[in-house]
């Protein structure tokens, strides 16, 4: 039901079983589902989004993953947990969506994911590169995710795609690509570097802890 899960100590089977017909009937599916302590105490983290959507967090002709949406679930769920008493003493429960830098865990992301900018992460290096980004192209007859270079659309001629196995790609994630959202070249440059400035803060704070 998960793409990535992480649920240590606790009832899976009967926590997935409480959970899907929640998401069936709002018309979502399940990306990560991780079960941590922070500095605030215990939480049970979801992400969620649409079957089939093209874009992440975002469903075609309806709603998509808002924040009204994830009240809603978090309340069906809460719920249901109650009612089947999973949790043993205090928890939190947050809901949202992969956001735009969702991360790729399996071969069916890479493929739907198809035409976005991504950031692999390689078990081994390829010709010297541990880290590779460039527009996802699918998948391959052999199950290999196809990687071609980030300016090839428009390229003259076009650019072939890199074939990675997937077993060689120790993490991936989809990358912002602010000038297809209508940014400038220079508002993007910006924008990516408020968003790195963000993520070392957050990494900071987690250090912290």
């Amino acid at each position: 039901m998960f793409a990535h899960e992480k649920l240590p100590g606790l009832p899976r089977q009967r926590l997935l079983d409480a959970i899907e017909p929640v998401l069936r009937a709002h018309g979502l599916v399940g990306v990560e589902i991780v079960w941590r302590t922070d500095g605030q105490g215990r939480v049970l983290y979801l992400t969620l989004e649409s079957a089939g959507a093209a874009e992440p967090g975002v469903a075609a002709g309806a709603e998509g993953v808002t924040l009204e949406v994830c009240s809603r679930v978090s309340r069906d769920l809460s719920t249901a947990f109650d009612v089947l008493e999973l949790f043993d003493g205090n928890y939190r429960l947050e809901v949202g969506s992969p956001g735009l830098d969702r991360r790729l865990y399996t071969l069916a992301d890479y493929q739907r994911f198809q035409g976005k900018l991504a950031k692999l992460k390689l078990a081994s290096p390829i010709a010297g590169q541990a880290v590779l980004t460039g527009r996802l192209a699918g998948v391959d007859a052999e199950g290999r995710v196809l990687l071609a270079p980030a300016d090839a659309p428009g390229s003259e001629p076009p650019a072939s795609p890199q074939a990675i196995a997937f077993d060689q790609i120790r993490s991936g994630q989809l990358v912002v690509d602010w000038q297809e959202m209508g940014f400038s070249p220079l508002q993007a440059g910006e924008r990516t570097a408020r968003a790195r400035q963000r993520a070392g803060r957050r990494s900071a704070a987690r250090g912290r802890q």
